[in-house]
């Protein structure tokens, strides 16, 4: 008996730990597809009768990371699309910017295309429906992986995830718009809300061009509330454009047709807001990176319990301030060189004790000496997040100062001397004992499966 006990605990925590390693993986199952069934709740079908419109309707979803929020929009009685529901976001992994590899841990951005098919009544994570990566962009630039989800039970490597409650909700909305007969749900996954303020925030981080290609998709659906056409050419993103011809994601545009009054409404917006980031960068506001120890959570789940990486949601993204564009003249550099080796020399490393709760971005100068790098707000965070200190280039180590001269922007560009996001392949099985039961069913062969990323 007792051998017996023996092998079933072992193989808990091999079923544990290859759930981990695998990212959101629907090796086993869950078979309760009842799940599936569930009507949308009571409260937000009241909102759907407040929005003038009806479970049937066509859905569109926008997602946004750095606030870690689900927007639910329905399509009114008037054609339009309005918004019905903001779901705050359980968990996302990763940093602001696309998704690139298989194993990168990053939730993508973009536009992507949710089908029928893509839905999983039998998730092991309650419920769940694949958002599409990769799509034609994101094979344009030869990235890999795939299988990444919404899915519940607050646990990402690489997915959206949510409570069972929200998700559950989530499903039966996207379901019942199935049902009515929309063939396919628009996804925007985007690293935040593109206001003025966060393009001007962000307006010297090295996916800003990304960034702004997919401004213009979120401009085109703000200015006319309906679903914009998606064509990648090019290798960028081209809204409510048409043509007749062959489109290729990696080969140039060709000869493309457009609605002249919407661009005409389009470029406005886009003229103001950009009036609005030179303002802003003209009265202060400082171009930021963010840099996350692992993804974020929004505040309503703070000190809920995630079981993917708790401790590396212990504390806020470090912020670090970019330098500006501007050339620096040669003698400035020698003398900046010569200032900080000398200060280098001078000054031990400071430290820093971690705070107890998720707290707001730390903010570290790129012009900063390395003294004023050392510690920082991630040193001495306990469980996996304790070796982000380590990865972050904190403590002990000096790390290499930022390059005073911006980076140059584009979707696959790295900050110069940035800190480098943590790696969980440190975690140990015994973090993973809320993982599923092996008593689960594997997955079925006509049932889609939920695997994000295998993590490398």
């Amino acid at each position: 008996m007792n051998s017996i006990i023996r092998r079933g605990v072992a193989v808990s925590l091999t079923v544990a730990a290859c759930a981990w390693i695998a990212g959101c993986d629907d090796s086993y199952l869950d078979q309760s597809s009842a799940r599936s069934q569930q009507p949308i709740s009571s409260a937000t079908l009241a909102d759907m009768t407040a929005l003038d419109t009806t479970p049937s309707s066509p859905t569109l979803i926008r997602t946004y990371k750095k606030e870690a929020e689900l927007e639910i929009w329905k399509m009114k009685s008037t054609g339009e699309y309005a918004l019905l529901k903001t779901y705050p976001m359980c968990r996302w992994s990763g940093q602001l910017g696309p998704k690139k590899r298989e194993g990168d841990m990053q939730v993508p951005e973009g536009f992507y295309t949710i089908a029928p098919g893509q839905m999983n009544p039998n998730s092991h994570y309650y419920l769940a429906f694949n958002v599409g990566y990769p799509n034609a962009y994101d094979r344009a630039y030869g990235r890999t992986g795939g299988n990444v989800m919404v899915h519940g039970v607050c646990s990402s490597a690489g997915c959206f995830s949510m409570t069972d409650e929200q998700v559950a909700d989530i499903y039966a909305i996207a379901r019942d718009s199935f049902a009515g007969g929309q063939r396919e749900i628009q996804l925007q996954s985007y690293p935040f809300h593109m206001t003025a303020e966060n393009m001007a925030k962000f307006r010297l981080d090295p996916n800003i061009d990304f960034w702004k290609n997919l401004k213009d998709g979120s401009d085109h659906f703000d200015v006319t509330k309906n679903e914009p056409s998606v064509l990648v050419c090019g290798k960028h993103y081209v809204f409510d454009a048409t043509t007749k011809d062959e489109v290729s994601g990696s080969e140039p545009c060709p000869a493309l047709k457009r609605d002249e009054s919407v661009e005409a409404l389009v470029a406005e917006k886009e003229n103001k807001d950009e009036a609005k980031v030179a303002e802003l960068a003209a009265s202060g506001v400082k171009p930021i990176h963010l840099v996350y120890a692992d993804g974020g959570q929004n505040p309503a789940f703070t000190g809920y319990k995630d079981v993917s990486d708790p401790d590396a949601l212990a504390s806020g993204p470090q912020e670090i301030v970019l330098g500006d564009r501007r050339p620096v003249p040669a003698v400035v550099k020698v003398a900046s060189a010569d200032a900080n080796k000398k200060h280098a020399a001078s000054v031990a490393p400071a430290s820093v004790e971690a705070p107890a709760t998720q707290a707001a971005p730390t903010t570290v100068a790129a012009a900063s000496s390395p003294a004023g790098q050392s510690g920082g707000m991630l040193g001495g965070v306990a469980g996996g997040a304790k070796n982000v200190q380590k990865w972050l280039h904190l403590g002990g180590q000096e790390p290499a100062p930022l390059a005073v001269d911006a980076p140059a922007s584009g979707s696959d560009q790295a900050i110069p001397g940035a800190p480098l996001p943590p790696r969980r392949d440190d975690v140990h099985l015994a973090s993973l004992h809320t993982a599923p039961s092996p008593s689960t069913r594997p997955n079925s062969a006509d049932a889609p499966t939920d695997a994000p990323d295998s993590a490398q």
